[in-house]
């Protein structure tokens, strides 16, 4: 089990929990005097500060309210996704205009499905990468140096024979050392492969790994990447790859909250001549829809766990299923004919591809970069 994952996701209910305002019964109607803030109650909230006025003291009930902070789960939930999958301009329209009660909030829907995601993606397997043997990849570099030593002796033939041509002796010459040069490459990868057969990686990285192979790219940093020293410390922390994916990982878990704010000026930019539309309608619309991409993310990882063949489907209809999820939610929400709602769509799925890309380089520097 990944204990920090599921630390995780019991913070993240809880957050969603915290964010999100109490509805619903609050037990049996309590009249008298509000245990808070002292006013007079007739109902099952204190009108006066919206404490529920049956207070719980037993340790089943605090049981009770652990699971319903994790999983958060009520009946909200089952008008909220249903509407998030296949009709999300309503749910987006109806929240802004108030009608909030029934549904669950954007905002601890958003965090609690980020933190549930996170959780369950620790728990899929990871596909194991195809290792080719070392005695399989010395074979196949032998035979690379063999071709390469081929190469040189019919550059050198080539040489021999230029004659007294004006410029084909340079031409030929300059061949020659190309040749030589590859064949000296060649051999030193194969007297690297010999070694490690005999001796094994003093890093204790498997030979033939992705790791093995990001360590050995022996990547060093521009004259002008020195100045800043951001690309050397990434450079520095790749050597180790797994504690890089490690922190990369983590850091996505802390700052997933950023593709909201990165989102929301991108949506703002589409309705700039449009009035009636406020910055919160639009952070409405991101987190409805970051949540749905989140799910159906779940949904892909799943899939291809359970088998490749099903996976593959689903990642096709999913793939379909996002710029119609992009445009039923742009016209619903923002009342869009169909032409209007189309090009903001287009438009809208380039800028996620920027929002993504930003994400991506944030998280980097954010996770490697100091």
């Amino acid at each position: 089990m990944d204990i920090e994952g599921a630390g995780g996701a019991v913070t993240g209910g809880l957050v969603a929990a915290a964010v999100e305002k109490p509805t619903g019964h609050a037990g049996e109607t309590h009249v008298g005097v509000c245990s808070d803030c002292g006013a007079e109650t007739s109902g099952k909230f204190c009108s006066n500060c919206g404490q529920p006025t049956h207070v719980h003291r037993t340790l089943l009930h605090l049981g009770e309210e652990l699971l319903h902070g994790v999983m958060h789960f009520d009946a909200r939930i089952w008008r909220t996704l249903p509407l998030l999958a296949f009709n999300p301009g309503r749910l987006t329209r109806e929240w802004v205009q108030g009608k909030r009660t029934r549904y669950v909030s954007p905002l601890a829907l958003f965090l609690f499905t980020l933190f549930v995601m996170f959780f369950a993606l620790s728990f899929m397997p990871h596909p194991e990468a195809h290792i080719e043997p070392l005695a399989e990849r010395i074979a196949a570099q032998r035979v690379l140096v063999a071709e390469a030593e081929k190469a040189v002796v019919a550059a050198k033939a080539e040489l021999a024979t230029a004659g007294e041509a004006p410029g084909a002796s340079g031409v030929a010459s300059g061949v020659v050392a190309a040749t030589e040069g590859a064949l000296l490459v060649q051999k030193s990868n194969l007297a690297k492969m010999e070694k490690e057969a005999v001796e094994g990686r003093k890093d204790g990285l498997e030979s033939g790994s992705w790791q093995a192979a990001l360590a050995d790219m022996n990547l060093q940093p521009t004259e002008g990447d020195k100045a800043t020293g951001m690309t050397t410390t990434v450079l520095k922390k790749l050597k180790n790859p797994d504690l890089a994916v490690y922190k990369l990982q983590q850091t996505m878990y802390k700052f997933a909250f950023l593709l909201v704010p990165l989102s929301i000026p991108f949506v703002a930019l589409l309705f700039l001549w449009k009035r009636g539309f406020t910055l919160y309608d639009h952070g409405v619309f991101v987190l409805y829809s970051l949540t749905f991409m989140a799910l159906l993310l779940m949904v892909i990882v799943l899939a291809f766990t359970l088998n490749q063949v099903v996976g593959g489907f689903v990642l096709t209809l999913g793939s379909l299923a996002i710029p119609v999820h992009v445009f039923a939610q742009l016209k619903g929400a923002y009342s869009l004919r169909i032409f209007s709602a189309l090009w903001r769509t287009v438009f809208l799925l380039t800028f996620c591809n920027i929002v993504v890309a930003l994400f991506i380089v944030a998280i980097v520097y954010l996770g490697l970069g100091h």
